[in-house]
């Protein structure tokens, strides 16, 4: 008989299940890898269950899918960014923020690392959290680590959600994991000093019931390396961009070289992070470079109209 259920987790071959209440273990039909479809975690499926193992028989289409790491139908990613050690890098976190908006994921903004700021810091570094907070991005920073009200807070918005946690290798994903359920006992690294990065510490991409939802721990990244996105689209992705694009003098305004330009002239005068056109200009960069591989492989264009 057939059933239906959401892959949590990919093991040596195996797809384990939820359906139901219960994890069922699977493997996928030969046909798929002829299909050139490969089940992802997070993926709905359709399955036979045939004495202790089932068959997975269908992937259900995706809401959205990030490649690194690989997950399918999202619905909000915390991204946890480390003020210090590694240093904070704006650059970092706006790839991840446009890196999300372009998938339609909601995006939550966790500030780790915090009580290594001083106090003087800390003050100073509240612009920034303030600036991200008036894109309309829900930020997580407090000057004392793991508070409880500020688990507690974090732990409400999983409710019915596939949430991923993501973020710069060091930056203390899985530590934060530990404090929101602390029997995940998931392992953890230290910041190499030298070398200002963090050891890989996370081994496998699974998804863990916390809070009546599920809740993603993946392997750590130090950046995006391709934008999925066509130049013209980018600025689509920028928040705080489309707040005051109505305001150019020309409505495919790109933000470059345009007469009028209302972006950057919140850049001129300090409405617009200075950094965030800086790294804006660095990714269009970055998409002219990665061009014949989109066409290499086969990329399209997008559907620029964003689902809300």
């Amino acid at each position: 008989m057939k059933q239906n259920g959401q892959i949590i987790q990919l093991l040596a071959g195996y797809y384990d299940v939820l359906a139901n209440g219960r994890v069922i273990r699977t493997r996928a039909r030969g046909n798929f890898r002829s299909k050139g479809l490969a089940p992802v975690v997070g993926d709905f499926v359709d399955f036979k269950k045939e004495d202790e193992l089932g068959y997975i028989t269908a992937v259900h289409e995706r809401k959205n899918n990030l490649v690194r790491p690989p997950l399918a139908n999202i619905d909000q990613a915390v991204v946890v960014t480390a003020v210090k050690e590694p240093d904070f890098s704006t650059n970092l976190l706006d790839r991840q923020l446009v890196a999300l908006e372009e998938k339609n994921i909601r995006a939550l903004i966790y500030f780790s690392k915090t009580d290594l700021l001083t106090e003087s810091e800390y003050t100073k570094f509240n612009k920034t959290v303030q600036y991200y907070e008036s894109m309309g991005y829900q930020v997580f920073f407090e000057n004392k680590e793991f508070t409880q009200s500020e688990i507690d807070d974090l732990k409400k918005l999983f409710k019915n959600k596939l949430t991923i946690f993501m973020g710069q290798t060091g930056a203390g994903k899985s530590t934060l994991l530990n404090h929101i359920d602390v029997n995940l006992n998931l392992q953890t690294g230290e910041v190499s000093q030298a070398l200002n990065r963090g050891k890989h510490t996370t081994r496998k991409v699974s998804l863990l019931p916390i809070n009546d939802g599920l809740v993603a721990d993946t392997p750590g990244f130090s950046t995006y390396s391709i934008f999925e996105m066509q130049i013209e689209d980018l600025k689509e992705y920028f928040m705080d961009f489309v707040k005051v694009a109505p305001n150019c003098r020309f409505r495919e305004c790109l933000h470059l070289n345009e007469p009028g330009c209302a972006v950057k002239l919140g850049v001129e005068d300090g409405t617009i992070l200075e950094s965030r056109y800086q790294n804006y200009l660095q990714f269009i960069e970055l998409i002219k470079a990665q061009k014949p591989e989109y066409k290499q492989k086969g990329y399209q264009k997008k559907d620029r109209r964003k689902k809300k």
